[in-house]
């Protein structure tokens, strides 16, 4: 399964880090109903359970990926094109 993250909700700053709460479908389901998680939550989803997530805008898609820095928690980003890009932040913020 792969879900498509739809918006954020960013917390204490405005870079990928501060992500706090990210809401999703899943279109295969074929529901329009959003769902929030926690960035917490779908790191550990991603990385534990193999799941997928991506960000789509203009009918391009950009995965979604955790990024492991030297300090502090993990955190999500979009990677496109050989490189790490700035497509989560795009979205709305709610």
């Amino acid at each position: 399964m792969a879900i498509r993250i739809t918006g954020i909700r960013l917390e204490g700053g405005a870079g990928h880090e501060h992500i706090g709460r990210l809401w999703w479908v899943n279109p295969a389901s074929g529901a329009a109903e959003e769902r929030p998680n926690t960035r917490a939550e779908l790191v550990a989803w991603i990385e534990d359970q193999n799941g997928k997530a991506y960000v789509e805008s203009g009918g391009h898609r950009a995965d979604v990926g955790v990024v492991k820095p030297p300090y502090g928690p993990k955190y999500l980003r979009t990677y496109a094109d050989g490189q790490w890009t700035d497509n989560l932040l795009a979205l709305p913020h709610r």
